[in-house]
């Protein structure tokens, strides 16, 4: 598996059938959402992406779309070894629908899931590596789709003789189903692959940002 993603997601409603309807970008809402969220940054637009090749920018991109009744956001800000130390801005923005932060990354077969209500509670953080052995986060109960992975329906190590795998599972293929169950698409298949309704990240246009750090004017005696 060499899939790997960060984004936040805002939703009002459920994310795969928002999806499914392939929504048109608000690009005067995304623009909009992205200069609130990085506001002590210069925003410049860039060229569009997708979902399927932009889920995972550099520090200074970010690729969104706001749609009606959901949104995305793509950014490193949120790929957190806890996801429950989110910057509470990504929280405020979501105000009133649940927010979602996803995130993974293969070299170190990590996974993060956060997740919150509309009043901005935490319902769910879970962050593992199998690269590093770790289970960094685990806060909230099981939600229904992890259910089979913790009980050992799909497990990291098949053969007996292999070397025992830190978890019952491996976390990218837990970030697969979770990409499935909760949005409706997977950048790579789990076992139980999703049937044929499910939304192609390279359908999903996603704006692209460049950012850049504005400098701090140095003032002494009134000059710059």
């Amino acid at each position: 598996m060499g899939a790997k993603d960060w984004f936040v997601c805002y939703a009002d409603g459920d994310v795969s059938s928002l999806l499914a309807t392939r929504p048109e970008i608000d690009r005067a809402a995304t623009e909009a959402l992205i200069r609130r969220l990085f506001a002590g940054h210069t925003v410049v637009s860039a060229a569009d992406g997708t979902l399927a090749e932009h889920a995972s920018p550099d520090d200074d991109m970010v690729y969104a779309a706001v749609w009606p009744r959901m949104t995305i956001v793509c950014t490193s800000a949120v790929a957190l070894d806890r996801p429950s130390d989110i910057d509470a801005r990504f929280l405020a923005e979501g105000a009133d629908r649940t927010v979602y932060v996803h995130a993974m990354h293969s070299v170190v077969d990590w996974f993060a899931l956060g997740v919150w209500g509309p009043g901005g509670q935490l319902r769910r953080s879970l962050s593992l590596s199998g690269g590093n052995e770790e289970l960094i986060e685990d806060v909230g109960e099981h939600l229904s789709f992890e259910q089979p992975f913790w009980a050992g329906e799909y497990p990291a190590i098949e053969d007996e003789e292999d070397e025992e795998y830190p978890f019952p599972f491996h976390p990218l293929e837990l970030a697969e189903a979770a990409l499935d169950n909760l949005f409706g698409f997977v950048f790579e298949g789990y076992e139980d692959m999703p049937d044929d309704d499910s939304a192609d990240p390279f359908d999903i246009t996603l704006a692209g940002f460049r950012l850049t750090a504005e400098a701090r004017k140095r003032r002494l005696f009134g000059r710059g």
